[in-house]
């Protein structure tokens, strides 16, 4: 073997072994001078979905009221945004002071968002209210309703159909907030309102 041979297989050789020990202290520098590892949070299984037969759900207020009752013979949680859909609903909307009774109703199917601040009632939604004191009994018939609980207000753009009494209103599309005990039709509406007794009239 020549010197010359000699010489550059020795270069080589020590070129790999000073490449090694730079690659061995960089990785050594890397692990003491970076941030200390970070322990992963300890998380539990995901929240799954599930489905409620016979069930019975009460929502509440911030004032610890209840805002809506509903009852189903299924109710299903959807995994991804935990709403709720439920099968054939009757519901009922309490007044929440003394002397008046619920609005109690029923529809095909019906939806609840995660927070319970809002309630969509599908197909035809049939809601009726007892009589009470002086005010006759109240009948509201319509369909797609969709129900803000914690303020008692209710939208529809489907024919609305009230009766309280002898007193019948139709209209499209309405408003109500059962609060106020205000109801406002929104178009093509048509009355008819009972004449007034004459005093002295039997």
């Amino acid at each position: 073997m020549s010197l010359r041979l000699w010489l550059r297989d020795r270069r080589i050789l020590a070129a790999t072994i000073v490449l090694a020990l730079a690659a061995g202290i960089a990785q050594w520098l890397l692990w003491w001078l970076g941030p200390a590892p970070t322990t992963a949070d300890l998380e539990g299984p995901p929240r799954s979905g599930y489905t409620l037969h016979d069930a019975r759900v009460t929502s509440y207020d911030k004032s610890g009221q209840p805002s809506f009752r509903l009852q189903a013979p299924r109710i299903d949680r959807r995994e991804g945004d935990a709403s709720l859909y439920v099968d054939a609903p009757k519901f009922q909307l309490p007044a929440n002071e003394p002397g008046i009774p619920d609005w109690q109703g029923q529809s095909e199917w019906g939806w609840v968002n995660k927070g319970a601040t809002l309630l969509i009632l599908h197909g035809p939604v049939e809601m009726h209210r007892a009589a009470f004191d002086d005010t006759a009994q109240a009948e509201l018939h319509t369909a797609n309703v969709s129900v803000w609980p914690h303020d008692k207000r209710l939208a529809t753009a489907a024919p609305a159909q009230m009766i309280q009494g002898d007193a019948r209103i139709n209209g499209i599309g309405m408003r109500a907030n059962l609060n106020e005990k205000h109801l406002e039709l929104l178009d093509d509406v048509h009355a008819t309102f009972p004449p007034r007794q004459r005093q002295g009239q039997l």
